[in-house]
């Protein structure tokens, strides 16, 4: 089923009839994931170096949410990817509980967009095709970090990847069984639009029946 989207009244509204954001009043894109991909993009051309660093928002099963920043790697209408290790704090949370959310913030555009939705392991495939298509040296550092563990120094972790590195297989480094991707696939969409006098615009989308519900919040 296609997505389809309920826009409701609101004065803004251009002489079509469509929703529209922002300075120069731009149609808000009836599909979350194209509005999304034209603000990403968007970001890059007006001087963000990092678009895709995103806030990843995570509950464990004691109900004490934790934060951190994280890069988006892929986008599709089947959601959102970012790769980690499946043994950090924020791998043990989402094993507990996988509704997670994200924002993203590009100050270059005054926008903001935040996501909701639940996190699953991508498939062995999907990450051993990312794991093996960055450099070695960031292989490497996979291979030997226990993430989000107490270590007793920086100089012992060095060491191993000193270690790791003379060897001469280095190069054939299997991608760690703890180490892949998470998707987010995504019930709620809200994009903010800064404007003058803290009118700001917010648009909802709810996930509904197959499609999308769009809404208006007041800033």
């Amino acid at each position: 089923m296609q997505n389809r989207i309920i826009h409701k009244k609101a004065k803004g509204k251009n002489h079509s009839g469509a929703v529209v954001c922002g300075p120069g009043n731009k149609p808000v894109a009836e599909d979350p994931f194209l509005q999304f991909t034209r603000w990403f993009a968007d970001a890059g051309k007006k001087g963000n170096k990092e678009p895709g660093a995103m806030h990843l928002s995570t509950c464990g099963k004691n109900g004490r949410p934790s934060g951190r920043m994280v890069l988006l790697k892929n986008v599709d209408s089947s959601g959102f990817v970012f790769f980690t290790n499946y043994e950090s704090r924020k791998g043990k949370q989402i094993a507990e509980n996988g509704f997670v959310a994200l924002t993203f913030f590009w100050p270059e555009t005054e926008r903001q967009v935040r996501i909701e939705g639940k996190a699953t392991k991508v498939t062995a495939r999907e990450s051993d095709k990312y794991f093996f298509s960055r450099p070695l040296e960031s292989r490497m550092s996979a291979c030997i970090s226990p993430q989000s563990k107490v270590i007793s120094d920086r100089e012992t972790l060095e060491k191993k990847w000193q270690q790791l590195m003379e060897r001469s297989d280095s190069k054939g480094l299997k991608r760690p069984s703890g180490w892949g991707g998470y998707r987010v696939v995504p019930s709620r969409f809200e994009f903010w639009q800064g404007r003058e006098h803290r009118l700001h615009d917010r648009y909802l989308f709810r996930k509904k029946r197959g499609g999308w519900i769009m809404e208006i919040l007041a800033p």
